[in-house]
């Protein structure tokens, strides 16, 4: 699908979310071209403000690409949430114990670890949908409570910092942080980490064997199965693979901005990646155009708010449209295409 394509099935929700909230402004008292010009500028209006932009825009790069992932081969999760969070969690506590190894070992350590608790928090929903057909939207949602609540649970009872009155883990050491790109800004090597996993996912998808296997079993999983594809380990794969991807966006999350481990880590950062994946129909441009659009309405919103006492529920409304209107663009067409094609077998 080409990107204009992706432009013309993305723009219908966002600009149903702008309408949507101009309604709100207005019921409210607000001048809507004011308050979007104003978020414009809070988003890109200088040097220091698109920093900020795409450092919020980064966690939603991982977690947009790892949605995609998955959805390419047809397999709908929502459990990147959950690896993002372990993810985190295991790059802070590695990362806190790395001091006096050199900067390639204190960051690859942590970032592998993420990578691999991702990996893990994905695999029992794997090993479900690929050999007992179990609906991996349940597993996925389900297991994303349980890591929640573990990781709370264990920074508690293991690795809470003395000191902090919140539930929060002990800062990386020096050594593990991901270095800033333009200093004081706090966009850092996540985004480059990013950009290149981007990429990847680019290149695997238009000229793997394995990228022609997701998209066959994504579009026609019984024709797959007809033709000998191997639809079991490529199932197994887009869970595992999604994981692999949150885990590490969890990783450089903790390493590049927050700096450690502590209650409310993510925020909603992989159900955000749902509606990217879905904007961008799982094309890479598209998947780095929505990371910056949602990412600009949480750095401008945050800022907006302060200057013309912006309700910050707001930017919850323009959020939540796109991500529900994203959805239905989606499914709802799909929905209707097999409606039609059951009504003509009938008719038959």
């Amino acid at each position: 699908m080409t990107f204009v394509r992706v432009a013309r099935h993305a723009g219908l929700p966002v600009v149903i979310a702008l309408i949507v909230g101009a309604i709100v402004l207005s019921v409210t008292g607000y001048d809507a071209f004011n308050v979007y010009g104003s978020l414009t500028t809070e988003a890109f209006g200088s040097a220091s403000r698109i920093n900020a932009t795409l450092a919020a825009a980064t966690p939603l790069l991982f977690t947009g690409i790892a949605a995609a992932f998955a959805y390419r081969a047809g397999v709908f999760t929502v459990g990147v949430e959950g690896s993002f969070v372990l993810g985190g969690l295991t790059a802070a506590v590695l990362g806190a114990n790395m001091g006096g190894l050199p900067p390639a070992l204190a960051i690859t350590i942590p970032l592998l670890g993420a990578a691999v608790a991702g990996t893990l928090v994905a695999l029992i929903p794997a090993i479900l949908r690929a050999f007992w057909a179990v609906d991996e939207v349940v597993t996925t949602l389900m297991f994303n409570f349980i890591v929640i609540g573990l990781a709370g649970w264990s920074v508690q009872a293991f690795f809470q910092q003395r000191g902090q009155a919140n539930s929060a883990t002990a800062y990386v050491s020096d050594s593990a942080v991901l270095p800033a790109l333009a200093p004081p800004g706090q966009v850092n090597w996540a985004l480059v980490i990013g950009l290149a996993l981007l990429i990847g996912y680019a290149v695997w998808m238009r000229y793997s064997t394995l990228g022609f296997e997701f998209r066959a079993v994504g579009s026609a999983p019984r024709f797959s199965i007809a033709q000998g594809l191997r639809v079991r380990n490529v199932l197994l794969l887009a869970l595992l693979g999604a994981g692999l991807i949150g885990g590490l966006g969890g990783g450089t999350h903790a390493l590049g901005i927050v700096g450690r481990y502590s209650a409310g880590f993510s925020a909603s950062f992989g159900f955000t990646g749902i509606a990217i994946a879905l904007l961008a129909r799982f094309n890479p441009i598209g998947i780095l155009v929505g990371a910056i659009l949602f990412g600009a309405l949480n750095s401008a919103g945050a800022t907006v708010q302060l200057f013309i006492n912006l309700p910050v529920q707001l930017i919850d409304i323009l959020e939540g449209t796109v991500m529900v209107l994203a959805v239905a663009t989606f499914i709802v067409p799909a929905w209707w295409k097999r409606r039609a094609t059951r009504s003509r077998g009938g008719k038959a």
